[in-house]
């Protein structure tokens, strides 16, 4: 591959497109994994050529007709492969070449719900939900096998046999590229709002790399929630779901500095807050708990509601989080839920206190050597005034996470505490 290196801006509009493009294909060829296929080597080909030849008027377009095209070289590769083993029954049930899109048909291919129905397809009955989960991710999401695995919280290479596998199980499930009825929809529905969670979050707050923000993943992830919600606006999950997404990117503005360097959430300028999308998210909040049983996603815009009312850190209702993050932990054994848990204890009871819950963490396998445990673990140890404990956490910290801003902002804090008198 050349080592030409496409702008940072283009790299967001090919991850922006994908997905599109991908049900665009499709829904022409009915085929999920042979589309796949075909829209990572237009990818590829974007990688190839655009930092020479320049970016395409129509990205989009463009990458349709690539993959398209690749789509028709299968499967007339596969029809020649068939008549020479005499198999012609088989080859007359294959379906027909798809014949190469004109400039005028790209347009028509693009639907905007195609990445929503790519999710229903994507999060099958046949696949577990951790794996269905982890293939909507990498095929739809535009993520890495890297960053899917960060979010999950195991290797790599675990990630990719796990993605390998689901590949395997949705084609040999052989299902329509459309969108599932009802009681289809609400069976996948569980799964779909959790890979759209965690889009969101890798948009929000990227796991890998030099930036931080990935607006375009946050804000994709925004618009599918929004139009699940326009489909079944009783589903209080899903209503959950996009209050919290809203009350959290509310405050996106004042998350980075000039330099796209991470500002916590205790030393950000409240005043960049969106209060528009603050109104939005909180009325929807207490207008879906107030219909009665509640689910993780509503607890946690909950939580967030809470903190976005809040002046400050210190003026915060610690307390009433702290009380959400119980209810929340009864919900399920989430290794994040139980960090935040212990971050919300230690602002109510001490930092100390936070400390001895975090030693329950020390066995579990997806947080003994991740990252976010140390930087936890710093954050109480500083807070608590044991500044050698609380800069050596900050280290390991800074050594583990793959994420850029997250690494500066950890060893700046380090350099914080080596300055102090």
């Amino acid at each position: 591959m050349s080592e030409r290196r496409l702008a940072p801006a283009t790299e967001h509009l090919l991850r922006e497109a994908a997905p599109r493009v991908l049900g665009a294909v499709a829904r022409r060829c009915g085929d999920f994994a042979t589309a796949e296929d075909a829209v990572q080597e237009a990818l590829l080909a974007a990688f190839e050529q655009w930092p020479e030849a320049g970016v395409p008027a129509n990205p989009s377009g463009w990458l349709y007709r690539i993959a398209a095209r690749r789509v028709h070289d299968l499967r007339a590769s596969e029809a020649a492969r068939r008549e020479r083993e005499r198999a012609t029954a088989a080859a007359e049930r294959a379906p027909a070449p798809t014949p190469e899109p004109t400039g005028s048909a790209d347009a028509d291919a693009m639907h905007p719900d195609d990445t929503l129905i790519l999710f229903f397809l994507c999060c099958h009955p046949a696949l577990s939900e951790a794996s269905a989960i982890a293939l909507t991710l990498r095929a739809v999401g535009g993520l890495t096998t890297a960053e899917i695995a960060s979010a999950f919280l195991v290797p790599e290479a675990t990630m990719a046999q796990r993605i390998s596998r689901a590949k395997q199980t949705l084609a040999q499930a052989g299902t329509a590229f459309e969108l599932p009825n009802e009681s289809e929809r609400a069976q996948r529905l569980p799964a779909v709002l959790h890979v759209l969670y965690l889009v969101f979050n890798e948009g929000y707050a990227g796991s890998a790399g030099a930036e931080l923000v990935r607006v375009e993943l946050s804000s994709e992830a925004i618009r599918l929630v929004k139009l699940l919600h326009a489909m079944q606006p009783e589903e209080r999950e899903t209503a959950g779901l996009l209050a919290l997404l809203l009350l959290t990117d509310a405050r996106r503005a004042a998350r980075t500095g000039p330099e796209g360097q991470l500002i916590p959430l205790d030393e950000q300028d409240r005043s960049q807050w969106d209060r528009a999308a603050i109104a939005a998210g909180t009325e929807l909040i207490d207008r879906t708990i107030a219909r009665g049983s509640v689910g993780p996603y509503q607890i946690q815009a909950a939580i967030a509601a809470l903190h976005d009312a809040a002046p400050s850190t210190a003026a915060t209702d610690w307390p009433q989080i702290l009380a959400l993050y119980d209810l929340l932990k009864r919900m399920g054994e989430n290794p994040v839920v139980l960090l935040n848990h212990a971050v919300a204890y230690a602002m109510v009871h001490g930092p100390r206190a936070g400390l001895e819950l975090l030693k329950s963490l020390e066995s579990d396998a997806r947080l003994a050597r991740h990252y976010r445990l140390d930087a936890v673990r710093g954050h109480l140890f500083e807070f608590a005034g044991d500044r050698a404990a609380a800069l050596r956490h900050y280290l390991a910290a800074a050594e583990r996470t793959a994420s850029l801003p997250e690494r500066n902002y950890l060893m700046t804090k380090a350099a914080r505490l080596r300055e102090r008198p």
